[in-house]
């Protein structure tokens, strides 16, 4: 791929034009064979190339973001782990698209780190690698040697220095301007409008986008992160040098050390594998349960661990803080009501926490989904795990297809802040297994799970409390159960059901809507490993039902 340099006007509207081209084709195939074909008759023939049309379309789409580089390569990454509104068949062949680009000539990184310093780089540094360390989309990275001076006061000499392409941020304008013109014609497709908002999806890609290439921003998340654990002597982050720092260039301490997933080196510099596995687990839950600031983006480059100098014990050193998540007040206040309604077994007060947590889009009718949660609560919410064990394996095949059916039809989509904390637990998750294949991650999150409903009520998690909240969730919810109903009529959403119709109208989002069933098996398995420390039987049966929305999510069905 060519280097990025500042578009012209007229390569600009070659990029963005091209860009739109590739999306207009893409939504024309899609109205051709999922709206189209199926309402002539045709539902069969379009269905049964649907896999390998999507990934060609995926393939292509790689192709063009390899080529192009900028914000593109971000794209499909983004996409890679949307699970929530994209086919698995689309989202798999994305999951390899590595930010990794040929480098920058260094007298382009020369002359913007020159501008950006207000001075040449043989005054700011020692010296200065020419050769990158790393070469990404956005920016790249060289090693460099700070001044006499500045290393006497610092204390260290090695560091590294993070320089944005040349351009890149006109590029990254363009091809903004073009993903908001295509979420605009999404939009105006009610097919997709109902079961994702395009616009905010791609806002919130703009959000993260701009943050990742504002290096005074990934600065201070570097510090915060740093002021979190500064009492902690097993985590460890570079420091920042200001002097040598502006919007497009960073210079940072070299805290390079052993990759985390290197077990022999681990094991050559006597640290346990399996320790740094326990130990990563404990400080990513701190992160969410504890400091409410995690690193979203804790991929095996970006941990390492360092070995202790003088008696003092390794650490691990987490770099690159331009992906942070927050777990905010609400995403707290939402984990809380979730986690109460699922003790409560109230079908209704879990599909308000999940409204509440942003994962359903406004305006979805969710009375299917409430049965669906009431039956399940009802039926094997106090079932410990033998007795569960007895049930006739086609009684859970006859919920399945009924809960598949419920939640298919209803708009999903994640919230980024929920959608972060998914794929931190999930790259957490990998490198642990890598360390130490015994290893369960989820053994490490008990005392911080706790946190989450301190100050709610614990006794009403324990016994008779359990009957209290019950009751009193029931009593308090009647009220909004009947405004609930009124509102429903009044839209016209109350109406007799023929279930065999509208399965069939239902089948043609099955491509679509079966990964909406990811969400709640997230869910289900979520609140079951955070309630093993107060109720051992109805974890075990949350975590054992999150099978049937999983399966539902990776298996597909025939028609």
């Amino acid at each position: 791929m060519p280097a990025a340099a500042p578009p012209r006007a007229g390569a600009a509207r070659a990029r963005y034009r091209r860009i739109l081209r590739f999306a207009a084709r893409a939504l024309a195939q899609a109205w051709w064979f999922e709206l189209v074909l199926p309402r002539l008759g045709l539902r069969r023939f379009a269905a049964r190339g649907r896999v390998a049309r999507l990934q060609k379309l995926a393939r292509r789409f790689h192709a063009l973001a390899l080529e192009l580089g900028g914000l593109m390569i971000k794209v499909g990454q983004f996409m890679s782990s949307r699970l929530d509104v994209l086919p698995p068949e689309i989202t798999r062949e994305l999951e390899g698209l590595q930010d990794e680009v040929p480098a920058e000539p260094f007298a382009g990184i020369r002359a913007l780190a020159e501008a950006e310093l207000g001075m040449p780089l043989a005054l700011a540094f020692a010296t200065v690698e020419e050769q990158p360390i790393a070469a990404a989309s956005l920016g790249q990275a060289h090693r460099a040697r700070l001044s006499p001076l500045l290393a006497e006061e610092f204390g260290f000499t090695d560091v590294v220095l993070k320089v944005q392409r040349p351009g890149i941020g006109e590029i990254v304008d363009v091809d903004l301007a073009a993903l908001r013109k295509i979420a605009g014609w999404v939009s105006r497709v009610k097919f997709v409008s109902k079961r994702a908002d395009a616009p905010a999806l791609v806002e919130e890609f703009a959000t993260t986008s701009l943050e990742e290439i504002d290096y005074l921003n990934e600065a201070a998340n570097a510090e915060r992160f740093a002021a979190d654990f500064a009492d902690d002597d097993r985590v460890g982050t570079p420091t920042i040098v200001w002097e040598r720092s502006s919007l497009r260039v960073l210079t940072l301490s070299d805290v390079t050390a052993i990759k985390i997933t290197d077990a022999p080196a681990l094991v050559a510099a006597g640290i346990d594998p399996g320790e740094v596995s326990a130990e990563l687990a404990r400080v990513t839950f701190q992160q969410m349960f504890v400091n409410g600031f995690f690193h979203a983006d804790p991929h095996p480059g970006n941990i390492f661990v360092t070995p202790g100098v003088d008696g003092a014990p390794w650490r691990l050193t987490f770099i690159d803080f331009g992906m942070m998540g927050e777990i905010s007040d609400d995403l707290r206040d939402g984990l809380v009501t979730f986690l109460l309604a699922v003790v409560a077994r109230d079908g209704r007060g879990l599909v308000s926490a999940i409204e509440r947590l942003g994962v359903l889009l406004p305006g979805a009718d969710t009375t299917q989904l409430e049965q669906a949660m009431s039956e399940l609560f009802g039926r094997y919410g106090g079932m410990g795990v033998a007795e569960l064990q007895r049930i006739d394996p086609r009684e859970f095949e006859r919920f399945a297809v009924r809960f598949g059916e419920t939640i298919r039809s209803l708009p999903f989509q994640l919230p980024k802040s929920f959608l972060l904390l998914l794929r931190t637990i999930s790259l957490i998750s990998g490198v642990t297994s890598a360390l130490d294949r015994d290893f369960n991650m989820w053994d490490a999150v008990d005392p911080f799970a706790r946190t989450l409903t301190s100050g709610a009520g614990a006794g009403a998690l324990r016994g008779l409390g359990r009957q209290a909240v019950t009751l009193a969730s029931t009593l308090a919810r009647l009220p909004g159960r009947l405004d609930a109903l009124a509102d429903r009529i009044d839209r016209g959403q109350v109406a007799v059901r023929a279930p065999d119709v509208e399965r069939r109208i239902r089948g043609v989002e099955n491509a679509v809507g079966r990964v909406a069933a990811a969400i709640v098996f997230a869910a289900l398995l979520l609140g079951g490993v955070l309630l093993r420390a107060d109720d051992v039987v109805l974890s075990w049966v949350l975590i054992g039902v999150s099978v049937v929305p999983g399966l539902i999510a990776t298996i597909p069905r025939r028609r």
